[in-house]
This record gives C-alpha cells, sequence and structure tokens, in this order.
C-alpha cells in the first residue's frame, strides 16, 4: 500500500491542482504552519482496518501525544481556518495568502541573485492553476534545491561560513545542497546579501565575517 506525505501540500507552497484522495495521507501542522515545537501530525486513512492497525502500532510504540499540544495544534488551525472565510468573526487576513507573499518575495529575490551568478543555479517551476486561491500561482518550496556549477556546493559555502545540506545526503550529488526559504528575516537579509557578493572569479578572495544557517533543523 503506497503512503503519501503531504506534509507541503498546502497552497502557499504548492498549486491545489486537484483534492487530495489517496489511501493513506500524511499531514503535519509544523509544515503547515512552522510550529515544530507542538510535535501534531495526522493520518487520512480510507481503510478502517489499516487505520485501526496504525493506532494499535502509535499505543504500542509511543507515549502518545500530550493534551496541552493537541488543544494548541486545533486552536492554531481553528484561528486558520477562519482566516480563509469570507465572513470573519474579526479581522484576519487569509493565512496561506500571506504565508504565500512571504515565500514569494524571498523566491523572487533568490532568482534574481542567481540570475546575475554564474556559479549558482535553482529549478524553474510552472505556474499552475490553484484550485483553494481561484488563481493561477508558481510553486514556492520552501527549501530550495541549489546547484553550484562543477563544485562541491556544501564544501564551498562551508568555505564562507555557510551551513547546508549536501545534496549527496539526500541521495543526489556534491554540486547541490538544500537551503531553507523559510528562515528568520535576518537571516535572509545576510545570506542574500552574501550571494550578491560572491561571483565565479572573487569566491577564493571572498571571506565573510558573518556566520549564515542556510538548513532548517529538520527536513
Amino acid at each position: 500500500m503506497l503512503i503519501h506525505d503531504l506534509a507541503y501540500y498546502w497552497p502557499q507552497y504548492t498549486a491545489i491542482t486537484s483534492p487530495a484522495d489517496h489511501d493513506i495521507m500524511l499531514f503535519t501542522v509544523y509544515k503547515c504552519t512552522g510550529h515544530a515545537g507542538s510535535r501534531i501530525g495526522w493520518a487520512l486513512v480510507k481503510d478502517i482496518n489499516v487505520a485501526k492497525k496504525m493506532m494499535t502500532f502509535i499505543e504500542i510504540n509511543t507515549i502518545g501525544v500530550s493534551k496541552e499540544a493537541q488543544l494548541r495544534a486545533a486552536s492554531i488551525l481553528e484561528i486558520i481556518s477562519i482566516s480563509c472565510q469570507k465572513v470573519k468573526p474579526y479581522n484576519l487576513e487569509n493565512f496561506f495568502e500571506y504565508s504565500q507573499k512571504i515565500l514569494a518575495k524571498r523566491w523572487k529575490k533568490l532568482r534574481k541573485v542567481v540570475e546575475n551568478n554564474e556559479l549558482f543555479s535553482v529549478p524553474k517551476f510552472p505556474f499552475q492553476f490553484c484550485n483553494f486561491m481561484r488563481d493561477f500561482t508558481q510553486t514556492y518550496p520552501g527549501f530550495a534545491w541549489m546547484k553550484c556549477k562543477g563544485v562541491n556546493c556544501e564544501k564551498l559555502l562551508k568555505g564562507h561560513k555557510i551551513l547546508s545540506t549536501s545534496g549527496k545526503r539526500l541521495g543526489s550529488d556534491v554540486e547541490y545542497v538544500r537551503i531553507s526559504m523559510m528562515k528568520t528575516l535576518i537571516s535572509f537579509c545576510i545570506g542574500f546579501q552574501l550571494f550578491m557578493e560572491c561571483n565565479q572569479t572573487s569566491l577564493s578572495s571572498y571571506s565573510p565575517a558573518i556566520v549564515m544557517y542556510l538548513t532548517h533543523g529538520r527536513a
């Protein structure tokens, strides 16, 4: 039986082109809202017998999830749901629209730097119609898959005080690294300043004084 990990199947990251309708689907509050500390996830399972076996496995192999974390997650999801309604009890910006704006700005900034640099490159994504946004939108992943042409990208960035996750650790090549698009604003300002100052001819002489963490703590 195929398990679909839909942790990032939210409209701020990608166009919702069709309803999620698989036998087993996994979701998490962390990837949706950033509340990693709540440690809350859930599964939608069509087969009741499979669902019962999953529950039994969790009961035997874990100590469960605290009531406090469950209540916090329920409150978070309730607020997000309210923010998406046309008629709201109080003024709230649509959570997914707001999150998409932030990611879109960051991706635009990253692409602008990459386009002006012969060393770095990131993949391009097509525009798709999002049934949730009711408009054509581009994909804005929470992580960027960046390539450093012809060099060990993790080693190169580490030499300039930038920590990243090597593509080799993720089943790819050392030319690639994964960088987070979900870090704090100040981290992005520092990181993009570094990228703007880097180019293929000056990398050997550039020595930044600031440590920039481009990876996220967990995948």
